[in-house]
């Protein structure tokens, strides 16, 4: 009967629905308590907390009825699907479990053998709360496979693609090379700098400090160019049909390509008017993740508190995850009005709820828009206003900074040049030898 249902050709596997499938094509488990009897008239009950687990095996129909009065005309091998009995006083869940069999071919489109798809599917009726609403949820789980005797006409060639792949993981693993390097130089620099200034002046370097020596661009490189080659070897095993993760390969390239882009930024850095964005996120960022630390305590207080006392009243608070989206939501000044007409609602059941809701909704959201969002924008503003005027009061350079202001040489003047008479190694550090550097002293 399913192909008969479905848009495309799907094709039930037999015995693999579940353990308890056996031959069958669909496996039907219902799990309850041992024994178990209720009388509310009592207040009264008699309950066996062990759970048993029955399954009876379901052969859908091959074809589709032919009448009305056929109804679900099972096979004689599921006679005992009419004999099934849920006793809901003592039902914990059902469960459904079966197989699917299908081919894809849309991949015919980009020139590539169809793929053969195997889905695991169990449906599950949740009865565990007793409460009178049974949800229903689907898991599926896809597994690829290659295709039994494929026979393709006239099918493409992917060589030209294959070739583009391997260009970039060889670019990105250049660049990986490349960028590494220079984090390595900027690594042995900062060491030598931070023994000058405990040798010299007996200080020791701050965090802060030491993190200028980092260019913050090449580590956003080197982490592009590794999600890179990892996502485009795994696309190679994809389009071989060795690997079948999708959702991991699609990860990998997304990420690196929203890195790519954010570091084209860097390029605009170069021109003084177009560097004010990154310029104030570079001054405001210490202060901004100091005052995100001392709001994200006040926010998980407010995400605890509601899921603990509204979660049973209201959808959005359901879950920590949920009151988290709900509360995020309200800052931003989205569904202010849904989120306090579905707590109205439950004014006529828990009145000291409904007043325990206002109070909670109302100051978080004068707390949060009111003062927090107040006090970011107000950070940003300060960092901005430094970058305008940067030689104003309050402006303080740092060790680092005042150690390279010392040097009024200009690049011109021939004492920053060195000799040839070393050859340097494109992927190695070289360092000057013992005349080279005296002479560099002198000078």
């Amino acid at each position: 009967m399913l192909p008969n249902v479905s848009l495309g050709r799907y094709a039930y596997v037999r015995g693999g629905g579940s353990p308890w499938a056996n031959d069958s094509a669909l496996a039907l488990c219902q799990r309850y308590y041992h024994r178990g009897h209720v009388d509310p008239a009592n207040d009264t009950f008699d309950i066996d907390p062990m759970v048993v687990t029955d399954c009876i095996q379901v052969d859908p129909p091959e074809r589709a009825p032919l009448s009305p009065s056929d109804g679900l005309a099972l096979s004689d091998g599921s006679s005992s699907y009419k004999n099934l009995t849920l006793k809901f006083h003592k039902l914990v869940n059902v469960t459904i479990h079966f197989r699917l069999k299908t081919i894809n071919l849309q991949s015919l489109i980009n020139n590539e053998i169809p793929d053969c798809y195997t889905f695991s599917v169990l449906i599950t009726f949740d009865n565990k709360a007793h409460s009178g609403r049974i949800p229903i949820s689907l898991e599926t789980q896809a597994h690829i496979q290659e295709c039994k005797h494929p026979s393709v006409f006239r099918h493409g060639d992917n060589s030209f693609r294959l070739l583009f792949d391997v260009v970039v993981i060889l670019t990105c693993s250049l660049s990986f090379l490349l960028c590494a390097r220079s984090l390595l130089r900027g690594f042995l620099l900062q060491n030598e700098f931070a023994g000058f200034m405990w040798r010299q002046r007996g200080r020791v370097l701050s965090l802060w400090e030491r993190l200028e020596f980092v260019n913050g661009w090449y580590i956003l490189l080197v982490t592009s160019d590794v999600l890179t080659i990892s996502g485009t070897i795994m696309k190679i095993g994809i389009e071989a049909k060795n690997l079948a993760s999708y959702d991991v390969c699609s990860i990998l390239l997304g990420t690196s390509t929203l890195l790519v882009w954010v570091g084209v930024i860097r390029y605009l850095t170069f021109f003084h008017k177009y560097n004010i964005l990154i310029a104030t996120l570079r001054v405001a960022l210490p202060s901004v993740m100091r005052f995100c630390c001392c709001v994200a305590v006040i926010y998980l207080g407010y995400c605890f508190c509601g899921w603990i006392v509204l979660g049973p009243y209201h959808v959005k608070f359901r879950s920590l995850s949920m009151v988290s989206e709900c509360l995020f939501s309200l800052i931003n000044g989205d569904d202010m009005f849904v989120t306090f007409a579905a707590m109205q609602a439950q004014q006529g059941h828990s009145g000291l709820v409904w007043l325990f809701s206002q109070l909670y909704l109302y100051s978080f959201i004068s707390l949060f828009i009111y003062m927090v969002l107040s006090l970011f924008i107000a950070l940003i503003t300060g960092a901005y206003d430094t970058i305008k005027h940067p030689g104003g009061a309050g402006a303080e350079a740092s060790d680092l900074q005042a150690y390279i202001a010392q040097c009024q040489d200009t690049p011109t003047s021939g004492k920053f040049r060195r000799g040839s008479g070393s050859a340097c190694s494109l992927l190695c550090c070289c360092g000057r030898d013992a005349s080279e550097e005296h002479s560099l002293l002198v000078n």
